[in-house]
């Protein structure tokens, strides 16, 4: 590999930052060891600008170009945004119906089989397989109620676990 650039930040598919390389982790960094990478991250990622600065820390992150693409939110470098679950409100779910089906048995069953019958199911009015065909069944508000009550789901694309690792010294890049 070439020398790379001060503060040029790589994937690696080991499990370790090679030497002169620190894992993009967060870490607080003294200022006066690393004044060119300083000259170069400032303050972006954190540390107080006088004796300390901080990597980027990529730990469980995707990176996202700085800047703004049509139609999205402006982002800096050093800034961090999204979520790794959401929570959905129903005033965040559109109108929509889901579909029941209830147990339809091969052959005719009498309108009140036995508790412990072979099909598992005592008698019941609301349940519809145990009604004449075609009959329109009341079912319990608790058998319809929303799903979900504001419990977080999972909100990530795919990801593959890999290092991120910065460069602490090499060359250092000219500005256009």
């Amino acid at each position: 590999m070439t020398e790379p650039f001060v503060g040029e930040i790589q994937l690696f598919g080991f499990s370790f930052a090679p030497v002169n390389w620190a894992f993009a982790a967060g870490q607080t960094l003294p200022l006066r060891q690393y004044t060119a990478l300083f000259s170069l991250y400032g303050v972006n990622f954190g540390g107080n600008g006088t004796s300390t600065f901080q990597l980027p820390n990529l730990a469980g992150r995707q990176g996202c170009a700085a800047g703004q693409g049509p139609g999205m939110q402006p982002r800096v470098i050093g800034e961090t945004f999204g979520q790794y679950e959401v929570s959905l409100t129903g005033a965040e779910m559109p109108m929509h119906n889901h579909i029941f089906s209830d147990y339809q048995p091969d052959s005719a069953l009498s309108a009140t089989p036995a508790a412990a019958s072979a099909i598992g199911y005592a008698a019941n009015e609301l349940f519809s397989a145990f009604a004449a065909p075609g009959t329109t069944v009341a079912l319990d508000p608790n058998a319809i109620s929303t799903a979900g009550n504001g419990a977080a789901h999972p909100n990530s694309q795919p990801y593959l676990g890999l290092t991120y690792a910065v460069a602490l010294v090499g060359h250092f890049p000219q500005f256009p």
